[in-house]
């Protein structure tokens, strides 16, 4: 019976009624050392299973906390016959984790998704309730797993619920539900069935504060006397009465106690040798069960609560707590486990259990539990007499700290591993993490140059590869030496590399043999369609303003992402994704990949990340006047996507007609050290036009210039016609804006399209060419209306009122129809209009099956259909 939990009981029955209907939910149960988590967990339970739920549970322990997938495999143990039914990507992930076969060296988040999915098959058959008791001792890697899971349920009938510390386990994201201590009333109801003399009950109920478990524990035994000068908070009180109850045994059981503690798991069969080891026996741990410290099943021992375990466990003296790990490593075979005893029990530099720590650091990273390889390897650093060795092995946990993203820690390993000097390879090793730090803390000049040198040490194929890196890093520091020597020293290698030579000519502004390097590259990837040239080209594509290449290779490398699972490389691409969508006049499309690319970077912690998309996004918000929103997107930017964000703002700007402050913001730009960036080159037709309009024209000259000989070498229609229509707004040539309009008939950039004919448009009212000016002024119209354009299409509706053309309609008569759907609900019903099954489309967008099928079944109503035959059939999905 539980007293006082009335409210969280409620949700907790709310969450397993929706799951009964298919809904599912997450939650965390907070609270103190004895406030009654497990307690809460336990009812949980029975009533999820006297409602028909399977039930996986878990429970972390302290001392596997840095055991790679410890929570998983005991979570999933009980389950993995179902894991043949999965995708073959995640079921050999899972398989890996599980230690029974399956591929190496996966995605950490493809383990994640593997439980997704895993999840929602078994909640086929009846609800799934997942238990996650202790949750702040739960190994990173199974936490990572989970609330990625937790995360992204839906629609699958899956009830996920955690109980941890107050202030442990940051779950950002899942609802809490923080249990507070018991009033006296509900106090006293515990103690009622006590048969108490009352005063001792009041005094015990003054003691324990309210914490449930104290008011037992403190019944159970003698009233401990306070302190009033300086009373201790209730669990240590708590953690001394145990160690009082410890201290009573006789030593044996003492000796055995200590080795359940150590040991974790409570498997009997070890508890057994082990126990040989030390003179003890598991008959001796009949008065610890007696005494109702543990209770002993047929093949473990289960401590009654964990702070007993603790208590038995720091009860121990430091000698004999390093002889249980060495009877423990004795008594177990499963490599990962005796590691971890062999490592405790070792003080001194010892180059055999070093080596045997590296191994399953090794194994670790293999599975994808990157921040327990770098514990391992961080540990066999310590234990490495060998000065070579250590540093290497260092530099090793330092790479798996940052595959973790704990760049902090990463940043402090290498360091350290730099200290030593080493061969070429362990430089190297060491540059690729300090220069990835350097950029995340944006200084991406530094991270060029760590880069660059650590590659004169590296085998040929990881020196390409960081000096392609330093290549991207020095053109975002806009220093043309460093990006000139990487390109040199690819050279030297005999792997030119047209996209880092063709950087730094453009941060030259030498156009035209720039351009000619890009195209080279772009072309050369698009015909042999190779997956490792496909990143840079992407790259290339974009500088050269080329929207259908960055188009057509983000299609194929999230197509290769999707297909083998690579869930966390992702994000980059679709930002790029989403830039190109909305430039090439689809705004719906680029908001669903957006969308997509910020849930994928929040659940998986790519915080940085999501800051950089949300500046993507607020491209389109500044088209479509939404000040507040454009403004909270840029709020985070980082220096790498600042200048971004300020030719955002100053579009906004330009839009709602505050053409001086768009000049100034984006002067501003240009005098800074992103000078050279494409998304800047790209905005100098703001400046020109925001210039032109306070009359301040002498203020674009250089600007279009520059703009100009980019648009000339770059050949894009788009850009070439734009680049007339800035010179005709300098020079009022009506005919330059004709030429421009032509050059945009061949495609490309709407919205650019749309300016052009506004402008034209208002020079023809100007000139008294009513009827010529209202038919591009509709255009103007048209396109602005079609692409949610707010404030440039009201700025077109004031030029046709003001030729006496007939008020048009706020919005298109025909609104577009996916206009009504979600980001995600469009996606969902392109892939299906497509032909894909909901199985399919579940493992394209690393969704549940049902969280797909509850998408479709919300679009259907909105676009007027009720199958997937007739979803085909829609013209609006080409």
């Amino acid at each position: 019976m539980l007293y006082g939990r009335a409210a969280e009981q409620e949700a907790v029955e709310a969450l397993l009624t929706a799951a009964a209907s298919r809904r599912s939910g997450a939650v965390v149960i907070r609270g103190e050392a004895g406030i009654g988590k497990s307690a809460l967990a336990d009812w949980t339970a029975s009533t999820a299973a006297a409602r028909g739920f399977r039930i996986l549970r878990v429970t972390g322990v302290e001392s596997e906390a840095d055991l790679a997938y410890a929570g998983l495999v005991q979570l999933l143990w009980p389950v993995q016959e179902h894991i043949a039914a999965l995708p073959r990507p995640q079921a050999d992930a899972l398989r890996a984790v599980l230690g029974t076969g399956g591929a190496t060296g996966v995605d950490r988040f493809l383990n994640a998704l593997a439980v997704l999915t895993l999840l929602t098959e078994l909640a086929d058959r009846q609800p799934v309730l997942c238990l996650v008791d202790d949750a702040h001792w739960v190994d990173r890697a199974t936490t990572e797993a989970l609330l990625f899971t937790a995360r992204r349920l839906a629609a699958e009938g899956v009830v996920m619920v955690f109980s941890a510390r107050t202030g442990s386990f940051d779950a950002a994201g899942l609802a809490e539900l923080h249990l507070s201590r018991l009033n006296d009333a509900d106090a006293a109801r515990v103690l009622a069935a006590r048969n108490l003399p009352a005063a001792l009950a009041e005094r015990i109920i003054a003691e324990s504060g309210g914490n449930p478990l104290a008011l037992v524990e403190f019944a159970a035994s003698p009233a401990p006397q306070p302190d009033p000068a300086a009373p201790l908070p209730v669990p240590d009180r708590l953690t001394g009465l145990f160690h009082a109850q410890i201290a009573g045994l006789p030593q044996r059981t003492r000796t055995m106690l200590s080795l359940a503690a150590a040991e974790g798991r409570g498997h009997l069969p070890t508890l057994a040798t082990a126990g040989r080891v030390l003179g003890a026996s598991l008959s001796d741990l009949d008065k610890a069960d007696r005494a109702g410290l543990i209770c002993i099943t047929t093949d473990r021992v289960v401590f009654r609560h964990p702070m007993i375990r603790n208590a038995a466990y720091h009860a121990l003296a430091p000698s004999r707590r390093l002889a249980v790990h060495a009877a423990l490593a004795g008594a177990i075979d499963d490599p990962d486990l005796r590691v971890r005893h062999l490592s405790a029990a070792t003080t001194e530099p010892h180059e055999p259990t070093a080596a045997d720590l590296a191994a399953a650091a090794s194994r670790a990273h293999a599975r994808g539990a990157y921040a327990s390889a770098a514990h391992l390897y961080e540990r066999a650093a310590q234990l490495t007499p060998d000065p070579r060795r250590r540093a290497e092995r260092r530099a090793r946990a330092a790479e798996q700290a940052l595959a973790a993203g704990d760049t902090d820690h990463a940043e402090t390993l290498a360091a350290d591993a730099a200290t030593t000097t080493a061969d070429g390879p362990h430089r190297a090793r060491v540059a690729r993490v300090r220069a990835t730090v350097a950029f995340e803390r944006e200084n991406p000049g530094h991270a060029a140059l760590l880069l660059i040198d650590g590659a004169a040490g590296a085998e040929p194929e990881h020196a390409a590869e960081m000096l392609r890196l330093a290549a991207g890093y020095g053109w975002f520091s806009g220093d043309p030496a460093t990006v000139h020597t990487a390109a040199a020293r690819l050279d030297a290698l005999g792997l030119p590399d047209d996209t880092a030579t063709g950087m730094a000519l453009l941060i030259e502004q030498d156009y035209p043999a720039g351009v000619r390097r890009l195209e080279r590259h772009v072309r050369r990837t698009l015909s042999a369609g190779g997956d490792p040239e496909r990143i840079h080209a992407i790259y290339a594509a974009a500088l050269l303003g080329d929207d259908d290449a960055v188009l057509e290779l983000t299609a194929a490398e999230i197509e290769k992402y999707r297909r083998q699972g690579l869930i966390g490389r992702l994000p980059k691409v679709l930002q790029n994704r989403c830039t190109a969508l909305f430039r090439a006049g689809r705004p719906q499309d680029a908001a669903a990949a957006a969308a997509e690319a910020v849930t994928i970077a929040r659940d998986t912690g790519l915080r940085r990340r999501i800051d950089e998309i949300e500046v993507a996004l607020a491209w389109i918000a500044a088209a479509e006047g939404d000040e507040a929103r454009c403004r909270e997107l840029v709020a985070d930017a980082t220096d790498t996507s600042r200048v971004a964000a300020a030719c955002a703002l100053s579009l906004l700007d330009l839009g709602l007609g505050r053409d001086e402050a768009a000049l100034r913001r984006l002067e501003a730009a240009h005098a800074g050290p992103g000078h050279h960036v494409t998304v800047l080159t790209t905005s100098m037709p703001d400046l020109v036009e925001a210039a032109v309009r306070i009359g301040a024209a002498e203020r674009a000259e250089e600007p279009l210039r520059r703009f100009e000989a980019w648009a000339h070498a770059s050949r894009q229609p788009w850009a070439e016609a734009v680049a007339l229509r800035c010179r005709a707004l300098l020079t009022g040539s009506p005919d330059l804006y004709a030429d421009a309009l032509a050059l945009h008939a061949k495609g490309g950039r709407p919205f650019e399209r749309a300016r052009t004919a506004l402008l034209y448009g208002e020079r023809l009212r100007r000139d008294r060419r009513a009827a010529e000016a209202r038919e591009h002024l509709t255009t103007a119209l048209r396109i602005f209306e079609e692409l949610r354009a707010r404030p440039w299409a009201e700025r077109s509706r004031g030029e046709l009122r003001a030729i006496g053309a007939p008020a048009a309609p706020a919005r298109p008569a025909a609104p577009n129809p996916l206009d009504r759907l979600t980001p995600q609900e469009l996606q969902v019903t392109r892939l299906a209009a497509e032909g894909h099954t909901s199985r399919e489309i579940a493992a394209r967008l690393f969704l549940s099956r049902r969280t797909v099928e509850h998408h479709l079944y919300r679009a259907y109503p909105k676009l007027g259909v009720t199958s997937r035959r007739e979803l085909a059939r829609l013209s609006i999905f080409g």
